[in-house]
């Protein structure tokens, strides 16, 4: 689609980190801290981090064991790192210990935003569990140690844009995904630890499907490689535009990639194409309730 653009290096530069966790925090957080120092020093505003930056675990019990609160160690040497490099963080997926945690003994999947101070400016809980079984995959069942999230997080102005937060299997449900848009999102998120069987075939065309109907970024960090025994992740983090392009991938293996997000292309592509004054929900129902 050609559109005007402004130039390359005006526009905002985001970094997708790519990482393969373990149930080793330690190692884990040297890993992702590499990444984020990289994409501060290349320039960029803000870095994306996949679901399950802070491990994986090889159980359910060894993941409520590992799991912290969001004001535990952690999360701070997180906000810490934030601060030192000037960057915003897109933290797509830590095992929160809720307040509740002493009642259900389960843990939030949960999707938080820090500033270029540190300070959370936004946490969301992944709503949809991915309790699947896929043949070939092996059986995932999030539920028997999550708790899913009650609400939507409204899309928060970020340098970059304005971003709306989701988690992984939440792709396969195109309602938050036009429920975020019609909120105001400009960038959607889907930091991801995608199985060796539903990647190949789903990951690429539902990110790309989702930007297309959403008329947004589509950005996702992706766990890759073998985490333990039993658990491999599929990889392939990506940038896609609102035309349905992929303009940044990262290769195999652990690193990150870069892009621009450019909202004038974007603002363009919405009034040339102008779907979401088209919709009909006298035919089939509007989406719920605004976010507030």
């Amino acid at each position: 689609m050609a559109v005007s653009s402004s130039t390359s290096w005006e526009l905002p530069l985001v970094a997708v980190c790519q990482v393969t966790s373990t149930p080793n925090k330690k190692e884990n957080f040297k890993t992702c801290a590499e990444l984020v120092l990289e994409a501060a020093r290349l320039g960029a505003c803000l870095a994306f981090l996949p679901e399950a930056f802070d491990f994986i675990a090889r159980n359910p019990a060894e993941t409520l064991q590992l799991s912290e609160p969001l004001d535990g160690d952690l999360m701070e040497r997180y906000s810490q790192l934030a601060r030192e490099c000037g960057i915003w963080l897109s933290l797509g997926g830590f095992h929160e210990r809720g307040q509740d945690w002493e009642q259900t003994q389960k843990i939030y999947n949960c999707h938080v935003l820090l500033n270029n101070k540190g300070l959370v400016v936004a946490q969301y809980r992944k709503t949809h569990l991915c309790d699947v079984e896929i043949p070939g995959q092996g059986p995932m069942r999030e539920s028997n140690s999550t708790m899913p999230g009650r609400t939507l997080e409204p899309p928060i102005s970020t340098p970059a844009g304005k971003v709306g937060l989701a988690i992984c299997y939440d792709m396969r449900f195109p309602e938050l995904s036009l429920k975020l848009a019609q909120a105001g999102a400009e960038i959607l998120t889907y930091p991801s630890a995608f199985g060796s069987v539903t990647g190949p075939a789903h990951w690429e065309v539902l990110l790309r499907a989702r930007a297309i109907e959403s008329q947004c970024y589509v950005i996702a960090a992706a766990q890759c490689g073998r985490h333990h025994e039993t658990r491999a992740s599929y990889g392939h983090s990506m940038v896609v535009d609102p035309w349905g392009t992929v303009v940044a991938r990262c290769s195999e293996g652990p690193g990150l990639c870069l892009a621009r997000i450019d909202l004038n292309f974007l603002r363009q592509m919405r009034q040339h194409l102008p779907v979401f004054q088209h919709r009909r929900p006298d035919l089939y129902g509007s989406l719920g309730q605004p976010l507030s």
